[in-house]
């Protein structure tokens, strides 16, 4: 057993002098003076250690409660403002709230598509009309044919052909001497500025000096048309020659493959070589042969009435000048011959030296 603790040597107080709250001190002392059996602890050291489990236990509790956590949200812009933002960018509204991290929009710029400025080079392929190349890079019939000298035949091309093809509707000039700007544009029917502000050009706006030979794009400009001259037959009329009827049957079989347009005064009518071409009403032959002007094999028909008919492409020609046809007598064979990206035959009904349009004179 320990060694008694000794306790303190208090004076006695007779009974009569102790208070109630002096009885509970000296009942507190005596508790925690006191030891507990061999091998067990002090009240003092239970209650140190009770202490440092109420802490532990406070300090768990602690570290399990959820503490607020920052939130980054997506804010949505109204439907009306979204399809805005690439024209005009909006204002960036508060985007920083209570509790709330927003993220900010980025601004989108959007790049417009920029229009061509250079001048380029489509090679001709089977099938290919005036029309449809022009459709193809946006731009007029006319620049297409202005740009490559094609007045005189602006319907006729050839496989492989190279076409100059200009980044919007206009002329494409080559300068003379004493041309100058402001000649150019009165030329054309354009403005001076617009050829001058022309990137492609190169000029200074300052002082816009040209040289001999330049090419210069005129932005909007236009050539007044060109009337094609046709050569007449100047023999005499053959006395069999029977006088037209003036009522046109089709020269051929086959599907028109493209109508009586401003620069495309005929019409095309497209099978396989070797189709048969008839006479669309009887006359006498003016022209048969070959043409350099595009037209391959050709023949003309002189109606007697004031009509002509010119049949071109042909493969072969079984007629010649001065020679009397009745309608619907063979005179050639469909081909490709000339200026032509297919078998087919160009049509062409001409009155008094003007061309019209085929479809108001066939059944």
């Amino acid at each position: 057993m320990r060694d008694n603790v000794v306790t303190p040597n208090i004076p006695e107080i007779p009974a009569e002098e102790w208070g109630p709250g002096y009885h509970l001190w000296q009942a507190i002392l005596a508790l925690l003076a006191q030891r507990g059996p061999e091998g067990t602890t002090s009240l003092v050291r239970m209650a140190s250690h009770l202490v440092i489990i109420l802490l532990a236990v406070t300090v768990l509790w602690l570290s399990r409660v959820q503490l607020p956590r920052w939130e980054i949200v997506e804010v949505q812009e109204p439907a009306a403002q979204t399809q805005e933002a690439a024209a005009a960018p909006a204002a960036v509204p508060s985007i920083i709230g209570k509790n709330t991290l927003a993220r900010a929009p980025v601004p989108l710029t959007l790049v417009q598509e920029r229009t061509r400025m250079e001048i380029i080079t489509h090679t001709v392929k089977a099938g290919d009309t005036l029309y449809d190349i022009a459709a193809q890079y946006g731009i007029s019939a006319e620049t297409l044919m202005w740009a490559n000298n094609m007045e005189l035949n602006p319907d006729l091309l050839r496989l492989g052909q190279p076409l100059v093809v200009l980044p919007m509707n206009g002329v494409y000039h080559t300068v003379t001497q004493n041309d100058t700007v402001e000649s150019i544009a009165r030329q054309y029917k354009a403005k001076a500025a617009d050829i001058v502000d022309f990137e492609l050009n190169g000029l200074n706006p300052r002082n816009p000096t040209l040289t001999i030979g330049q090419k210069l794009v005129v932005p909007g400009g236009s050539k007044p048309p060109v009337v094609r001259q046709v050569k007449i037959y100047t023999g005499p009329i053959p006395a069999n020659a029977t006088r037209g009827t003036g009522r046109f049957v089709w020269p051929t079989s086959g599907s028109v493959t493209q109508g009586y347009k401003p620069l495309h005064r005929a019409i095309d009518i497209a099978s396989g070589r070797g189709t048969q071409v008839k006479a669309s009403d009887s006359g006498y032959v003016v022209e048969a042969g070959w043409s350099n002007a595009g037209y391959g094999n050709y023949v003309v028909i002189d109606h007697m009435n004031g009509f002509q008919t010119l049949y071109a492409h042909l493969d072969r020609f079984f007629v010649s000048a001065g020679e009397s046809v009745a309608k619907g007598v063979v005179i050639g064979l469909m081909g490709s011959t000339g200026n032509s990206t297919g078998p087919h035959l160009h049509f062409e009904i001409r009155q008094n030296g003007v061309n019209r349009n085929p479809f108001g004179y066939l059944p």
